[in-house]
């Protein structure tokens, strides 16, 4: 995706321009993904110092998967651009028989769906960056621990973000069970996602 090549001045210029990309999901990705940078600098900064000797396996432990979430919300930020492609492509399938509406109707459910998981699947990694900030503010490096903090807001506010593309989406599927267990699992995330973030931020004040 030509996309990473971009510098952060044309990514910005591009979201605020017209065109439909980047949109709402891949600039939640693109936040979440610097929720996990975050978390990734305080761990390097804390591995091999003599002062948390006593925490450095659980902080590389941490580290591994920070980098692995950074990762994977790179790669939902990609992904996010290719669905909308492919939601896009569908409005523009011909719908002048009964036939080809048939098969337009089918096709926009499938790429709803699609376009539904890939949101979601950004908001369960931005859960999980989340989950890590609170692993790692007791232990992180004092010295940057704020940034832990940061890591904290920026996943949450990018989980909420992320279901903002699901919301607009998921009226439109008609698997009445899809969208029954979508809804629980974005409840879920809310909900645990919001008491994580209160009591990390309250650890990280406690450290400042």
């Amino acid at each position: 995706m030509s996309f990473w090549q971009w510098s952060i001045d044309e990514f910005l210029a591009q979201a605020a321009s017209s065109a439909p990309i980047p949109g709402g999901g891949s600039v939640s990705a693109y936040a979440g993904a610097l929720a996990a940078s975050m978390i990734c600098m305080v761990a390097n900064l804390t591995v091999g110092k003599e002062k948390y000797k006593n925490v450095e396996a659980e902080v590389q432990e941490i580290l591994a998967q920070g980098q692995k979430l950074l990762a994977a919300l790179k790669e939902g930020l990609s992904q996010d651009i290719e669905e909308f492609s492919k939601y896009m492509a569908v409005l523009k399938l011909p719908r002048d028989t009964e036939e080809q509406k048939a098969g337009r109707s089918a096709a926009l459910q499938k790429v709803l769906v699609s376009a539904t998981d890939t949101p979601l699947a950004i908001a369960q990694n931005c859960f999980q960056v989340l989950q890590l900030a609170q692993a790692l503010a007791p232990l992180g490096n004092k010295l940057a621990i704020s940034d832990v903090g940061v890591a904290a807001c920026l996943a949450e506010g990018s989980l909420k973000s992320a279901l903002f593309s699901v919301d607009i989406n998921l009226p439109q599927i008609k698997n009445s069970q899809y969208q029954a267990e979508v809804a629980a699992e974005r409840e879920r995330l809310l909900q645990a996602a919001a008491r994580i973030s209160q009591e990390t931020v309250a650890v990280v004040q406690s450290r400042l």
